[in-house]
């Protein structure tokens, strides 16, 4: 029976090694390394969101190539037009119908520069027509910590402006004062038995003071997402429960069946979606939206959305303000926002440039742009080419920051990411993936004595042999 008992064992210490051997994994199961697989599976959550953070990356830098490559077509064109007005100056030399073919040239190359600006897109998402994202900007911070408004805002194009927010309603906490009463926070707790808050269980023994009970519940308040505290009622203290976070999504649930710190079964705790009115300019004008609380199981009571995915996010502060409108930010549309990382809060925004006739150029000469080139007149002619110069200069800054953007942010971060994962890999292969050469000596050792093992158990089947020899003798 010895024999096999520690045969047994072997085994299954073998069976362990040859599934360590077989998958290349030092933890399979939970059991394995229950520390371990928590911090693994972290890690590997990051190395996912690391991964799609590059191949974000590298979108966005084909997506500022297209755009770039676009710029690139505008500005020969701008070099063609350029040609054609200084052509047109030479007035000494040609004549009207020459200068009529000119202007006739240029007005269909306008078009093209037109066409690109409203039809150069990265999948159905336009680029350069201004409609390429939005940026909204917090002007005042003490009220309200972000504001993301994407292209939408209440089904129309948002456009730049102000944006106000007004309180409708205040979001508030869960919170329940629970009925029993103590003489102070150093008062022993008598009754025993457990009580459960959100699915978490607590004990009391008797012995403990009410501030050790307190101090146990606010331990778990990560996990129960309640937190407990004294108040003054009357003479004595009672314990009340609030809620980390704010709106109803955010209740909880409390279950006392032992009346250790209340005089019920139970309580529940529930609070208010906090309800604001946001406005700001769109292309119809300006236009208000309904934003709520706590659309989401994972959003915090305090950060608002609206249907279409805008969020504001406020502060306690703001919360219990805003009670009449209030400028909280400022709208800037033309914007696009790439996810260059693996958490929230790890995006970045472009402005992609404008490419119409009408919006190039303007400011060289009073009350002019690209679309009111005339090259048929000598004053024309030199006219055209100071608008065409200012264009030209114009693309190309915005060219050179759409370059330096690509080059010194997106391309920066795609190798830091690169490198980040590199790394990640590596610890989290420490934790999870098994040592092949620790594995093959373990094994080779298991191996050695499992066929030990089996050659003292057939040994030890032959001992009864001795006394069935002395009852024959």
């Amino acid at each position: 029976m010895t024999a096999l008992r520690n045969l047994s064992v072997t085994e299954g210490m073998m069976a362990g090694t040859t599934q360590r051997l077989s998958s290349g994994l030092r933890i399979n199961t939970a059991a394995d390394d229950p520390a371990g697989l928590v911090i693994s599976e972290s890690m590997r959550a990051q190395l996912k969101g690391i991964d799609q953070a590059i191949r974000n990356s590298q979108d966005a830098i084909n997506m500022s190539k297209t755009a770039e490559a676009a710029l690139d077509e505008v500005q020969t064109l701008l070099k063609n037009i350029r040609a054609l007005a200084v052509h047109s100056a030479n007035s000494a030399v040609i004549d009207a119908t020459q200068l009529q073919a000119n202007q006739t040239q240029i007005r269909s190359t306008l078009q093209s520069i037109d066409r690109i600006g409203s039809t150069t897109s990265w999948g159905t998402k336009k680029l350069l027509d201004g409609t390429a994202g939005a940026m909204a900007n917090v002007t005042r911070p003490s009220d309200v910590s972000s504001i993301y408004v994407g292209g939408t805002f209440n089904g129309v194009s948002v456009a730049n402006g102000p944006i106000t927010m007004t309180k409708t309603t205040q979001a508030t906490r869960a919170a329940v004062t629970l009925g029993n009463t103590f003489a102070n926070g150093n008062a022993i707790v008598t009754a025993v038995g457990s009580f459960v808050i959100n699915g978490y269980s607590f004990t009391s023994d008797g012995t403990e003071t009410l501030n050790s009970i307190v101090g146990k519940v606010n331990e778990m308040s990560n996990i129960t997402g309640v937190t407990a505290t004294l108040v003054a009622v009357g003479a004595n203290v009672s314990v009340r429960l609030d809620s980390n976070e704010y709106g109803s999504q955010h209740g909880f649930n409390f279950f006392d069946p032992s009346n250790i710190i209340h005089n019920a079964a139970s309580a529940t705790g529930t609070g208010v979606d906090g309800v604001f009115s946001v406005q700001l300019t769109t292309t119809a004008g300006v236009t208000t939206a309904t934003f709520t609380g706590g659309m989401g199981p994972k959003e915090s009571g305090l950060r608002l959305r609206d249907s279409y995915g805008n969020t504001v996010l406020l502060t306690e502060n703001g919360n219990a303000g805003l009670a009449a409108a209030t400028q909280v930010g400022v709208m800037t549309a033309g914007n696009v926002r790439f996810q260059i990382g693996p958490n929230g809060n790890q995006s970045t925004q472009f402005s992609m440039p404008v490419i119409f006739a009408n919006r190039l150029g303007s400011g060289a000469v009073a009350g002019k742009t690209l679309a009111d080139l005339d090259v048929t007149t000598q004053q024309g002619a030199q006219d055209a080419m100071k608008i065409i110069d200012a264009a030209v200069t114009e693309l190309a800054q915005r060219r050179g920051e759409l370059g330096s953007f690509q080059a010194n942010f997106l391309e920066s971060t795609s190798r830091s990411l690169a490198v980040a994962e590199e790394n990640l890999t590596a610890s989290e292969s420490q934790i999870r993936d098994a040592d092949m050469a620790e594995e093959i000596t373990a094994f080779t050792r298991l191996q050695i004595l499992r066929e030990s093992g089996m050659s003292i158990l057939a040994q030890a089947n032959q001992q009864p042999q001795g006394i069935l020899n002395l009852l024959r003798g």
